[in-house]
């Protein structure tokens, strides 16, 4: 924004400013500095400024390109030579217009219907004044010339000679106006895109090869070739997007370092290798000789696309340039953390385990792409990424088991590399939940010296496992006899702390997982950290609002309520109509139950009596724990009763429903019943799962630690 002050003389007619005043000139010529000038404005007296804006820094002299004419547009796309030659042959406005049918024979435009539609147009391009310049000069909405129409819609012989017409036409046309900056054979339209991108994109080889051959005889073939549309690419990127590898033999004979370029940006080989186009990597390999891009996007390189590829060019990447292994991308990450960033579990291992085809394939994804980039640059395995994440921590986070005994196998010491916040392996294995991991880091003794580890924090993954709540891992780790769990962090809090922090206050289910954990710790000399017990209880067990307290009471007696009045349904129902019926009233006790006096009979009654009672006695409670006229400490006693009840209760009815069906069933069926009884108590397994499943855990805990 400049400004430009002066002394203005004396007028009559500027008598309203005064005369001691300077008149200032702001020229605003962006958007940022027309808003420098509203405020200017607002600041100070407007009557002492002219103010003079402009909406672009355009040359004002610049000429907007015409639009093309629909005929033309017409005839280049479907390369008809003799119309293309009747409308550019025309030499501008004339006084007398030439006669349509004159002018078409004469000029081979013989078609009626093209008779036709020059007569409509004649008419208003005189009067408008086209000529043969604004018809070559003029483009498409998206900025297409007529030689972008016919490079992109056909290579026959009609449409070479079309291109050949219009680029003698701009020779000639260029040649008068002693032009040689507008040739349309590089002129880019809105995109960047020149013809040759045009014909490449849409597959014409020969097109290409014409448009190459007529950029010989005007000496830019390189100029050509080379130059980028708006995405930074040539008209090679085009080529080997659309897999045509004959296009891509063409462009490279003509300049055979074209796949160098664009030096800055995606190569031509890196979009190959992530189209899995291994013959055109190839091409573009043996066609330049060797001396190509490699560059991708973000700073990658083609070895980061191949080694996701799973392809056999990991192994000709390799071979022709070693130095693509220590090369990382914009986060500073390597081939190998790419590799190291698949998961082992894939479609084919689960094809391979459901069906059980006897045919060898790999142990995990990448294992051959990982051993050729480690029998190539072993250090890439002691290569962190900008986070400080080294391959190992990657395969871990993933949970790629085969890859980190992989890493360990070829460089054990690989194994206690630390990330920047001083994590080992095992912790972001922890972190994220990993267990087989976890239990593959414990379970093998030369591990052991990374057990007892500690980040930044001074947690060990025993720390990590108390805090994530998961007694799989930490069970896994607590087996080992190498594991300290008494090891002391930064917060002065042992794995016994932080379990005991982890147990939610108020209202909490036993059987959870950090009650557990807990459990565990202190049973076996776990030791609390160095606090004071009030300031720990004061700063780590503090009580929820009795506002929380009450809905969790509110919602556990909504959801388990319905459940107990389904059971005591069920149950009353049951003694009304009881299995094998009644005795006729025409007989002995009239009325009563046929099968009365069975000990099968007795159980059943008795069975599903006591689910009827504890069925009630759980629906009270729910109905006490649910109004709000009673104390929130009774509430909670009144919900505990209430749900040992209803538990019980579906453990009867599930022994009253066996009962009755194998009194009905023996006499006649007696394998049928004795199935019915053995699968009953699944219903009352799988009400316990939770805790079943942790006893096994326990049991097998406690097995090991008596070994």
């Amino acid at each position: 924004m400049a400004t430009n002050t002066r002394e203005e003389p004396r007028s009559p007619r500027a008598s309203v400013v005064s005369s001691e005043a300077d008149a200032k000139m702001v020229v605003a010529t962006s958007r940022e500095d027309c808003q420098k000038l509203k405020d200017l404005v607002c600041q100070q007296d407007a009557t002492t400024m002219l103010v003079v804006t402009s909406s672009s820094k355009q040359d004002p002299h610049e000429v907007a390109p015409a639009t093309m004419h629909p005929l033309v547009a017409a005839a280049a796309c479907r390369g008809n030579r003799e119309e293309l030659n009747f409308l550019l042959n025309r030499e501008g406005p004339q006084e007398h217009p030439i006669p349509v049918s004159t002018a078409c024979s004469h000029h081979g435009g013989g078609s009626q219907i093209f008779r036709n539609q020059v007569a409509a147009y004649s008419c208003a391009d005189l009067e408008q004044g086209t000529n043969e310049v604004s018809l070559l000069n003029g483009v498409t909405v998206e900025g297409d010339t007529a030689l972008h129409l016919v490079a992109a819609n056909g290579d026959g012989e009609d449409f070479l000679k079309c291109a050949d017409l219009i680029h003698t036409k701009n020779k000639v046309v260029l040649l008068s106006m002693e032009d040689k900056a507008g040739l349309l054979l590089s002129t880019q339209n809105n995109k960047g895109d020149t013809p040759l991108h045009c014909a490449a994109r849409a597959g014409k080889t020969k097109m290409v090869s014409h448009l190459i051959g007529l950029s010989k005889d005007n000496n830019i073939v390189e100029e050509l070739l080379r130059k980028e549309n708006n995405s930074k690419e040539t008209a090679l990127h085009e080529a080997v997007r659309i897999g045509n590898n004959d296009i891509v033999k063409v462009l490279l004979e003509a300049d055979p370092r074209l796949a160098c370029f664009p030096e800055k940006g995606s190569s031509a080989l890196y979009l190959a290798i992530l189209q899995e186009e291994e013959s055109i990597a190839q091409t573009l390999y043996d066609k330049s000789e060797g001396i190509l891009s490699y560059w991708g996007p973000d700073g990658q390189n083609a070895l980061h696309a191949a080694v996701l590829r799973s392809t056999e060019m990991v192994k000709k990447l390799l071979d022709w340039n070693q130095k693509l292994t220590s090369q990382g991308d914009c986060n500073g990450s390597t081939p190998l953390h790419f590799t190291s960033s698949r998961s082992r579990l894939n479609i084919t291992w689960v094809i391979h385990t459901i069906l059980w085809i006897r045919v060898p394939f790999p142990a995990s994804l990448g294992a051959q792409e990982v051993r050729r980039l480690l029998e190539a640059n072993p250090a890439a395995l002691y290569q962190p990424d900008k986070c400080g994440l080294y391959p190992i921590h990657i395969a871990a986070s993933v949970g790629n088991k085969m890859l980190v005994a992989k890493f360990i196998r070829y460089c054990p010491s690989s194994a206690g590399l630390r990330d920047s916040i001083g994590r080992t392996f095992l912790h972001v294995a922890v972190e994220k939940s990993r267990r087989n991991i976890v239990s593959f880091a414990s379970r093998t003794r030369s591990l052991a010296w990374i057990l007892n580890m500690q980040d930044n924090d001074g947690n060990t993954a025993l720390h990590l496992a108390a805090q994530a709540g998961s007694l799989r891992m930490f069970c896994s780790l607590f087996v080992n006899p190498q594991v300290h769990i008494n090891i002391i962090n930064k917060k002065v809090q042992t794995p016994l702390d932080i379990a005991r922090c982890r147990i939610p206050p108020g209202m909490h289910s036993e059987q959870s997982s950090e009650a557990k954990i807990h459990l565990i710790l202190k049973q076996t000399g776990g030791r609390y950290g160095g606090h004071r017990w009030d300031h720990f209880g004061g700063k780590y067990i503090q009580r929820e609002v009795e506002s929380k307290e009450l809905e969790k009471v509110k919602d556990s007696t909504q959801a388990l309520c319905i459940g107990s009045v389904l059971i005591a349904t069920v149950a009353f129902g049951a003694t009304f109509a009881l299995p094998g019926g009644y005795k006729a009233d025409d007989h002995t006790n009239g009325g009563t139950p046929t099968l009365a006096g069975r000990y099968a009979f007795d159980a059943f009654i008795m069975a599903n009596t006591i689910a009827f009672i504890c069925s009630s006695i759980a629906t009270v409670g729910f109905m006490y724990s649910g109004t709000s006229m009673v104390d929130l400490k009774t509430r909670k006693v009144y919900l505990g009763t209430a749900v040992f009840f209803m538990y019980s209760s579906v453990t009867s009815l599930a022994a009253a429903f066996a009962l009755g069906v194998y009194m009905v069933l023996v006499p006649v069926a007696h394998k049928t019943a004795v199935a019915v009884v053995v699968t009953s108590p699944l219903v009352v397994i799988f009400t316990n799962i939770e805790i079943w499943l942790k006893m096994l855990f326990m049991h097998e805990l406690c097995a090991v630690e008596s070994e």
